[in-house]
């Protein structure tokens, strides 16, 4: 990835996922993913059934599906972010044992081209909509910068490589906490107690669940197995976040 500061050549996104916030988490996640030993790779990751490899081969291919979206939406093609959810979870799969270094270098490569594939995007492309297969839904491109933007943090963390959701830049950490909390609402009820008050997801009854935010949202994400937290009488038992 290139170092070379925010573009300012193309309209980005106002808010929260802007430019300046993507291109300085994508910075962080280098840093860290350049400095894993190459045996560590082979070693389980936070995300249940995934070694560290597998998160950067997620991350890699993940860039380059991003990158070929923003091509196509700059065309006024139709191209989705992957082939099939099949082809998706078998391309990481494979991947994910590359050598290492060849592994590395992919991640670095998906990175450039979706940096460059943003300084590309005209406000025409981001007006425009995209799928993740060719058989789902379509999503507004105003997207893709949230969608980004959350794979670098929350797989940052998942590496378990000394960065963690109570690194999350605070802006960053309360969206994605109001935003997981949403998600929940139709799982099991329960009052979340933070720092900063009660949050009810559900109705609010049942088991009464205490922590910092970070720690909450890293358990409701479904890491972490609750570390951190503790419950009244019991944690609840959450379904896959998607």
């Amino acid at each position: 990835m290139r170092h070379d500061g925010p573009m300012t050549s193309t309209p980005a996104p106002s808010g929260l996922h802007h430019w300046d916030a993507i291109h300085e988490a994508t910075r962080r996640l280098v840093r860290t993913v350049d400095a894993l030993p190459d045996e560590a790779y082979a070693q389980p990751s936070a995300l249940p059934g995934w070694t560290r490899a597998h998160v950067v081969a997620h991350l890699a291919l993940n860039g380059e599906g991003l990158a070929e979206v923003m091509r196509g939406l700059v065309a006024g093609e139709d191209v989705p972010m992957y082939a099939s959810q099949e082809r998706r979870d078998g391309d990481i799969s494979v991947l994910a044992t590359a050598p290492v270094g060849a592994l590395r270098d992919r991640f670095l490569a998906g990175c450039t081209l979706f940096q460059e594939a943003w300084e590309r995007m005209t406000d025409e492309a981001w007006g425009g909509a995209f799928r993740r297969t060719p058989t789902t839904d379509a999503w507004p491109a105003s997207e893709l910068p949230r969608m980004r933007h959350g794979e670098v943090e929350i797989h940052h963390a998942d590496l378990d490589a000394g960065y963690g959701a109570a690194d999350w830049p605070e802006d960053y950490l309360d969206a994605t906490f109001n935003r997981i909390v949403e998600d929940r609402q139709s799982g099991p009820s329960m009052l979340l107690r933070t720092p900063d008050g009660d949050v009810l997801v559900g109705t609010g009854q049942g088991p009464v669940v205490t922590g910092s935010r970070a720690d909450l949202t890293w358990w409701l994400l479904g890491r972490g197995g609750g570390r951190g937290l503790t419950a009244d009488p019991d944690l609840p038992t959450l379904t896959p976040w998607r």
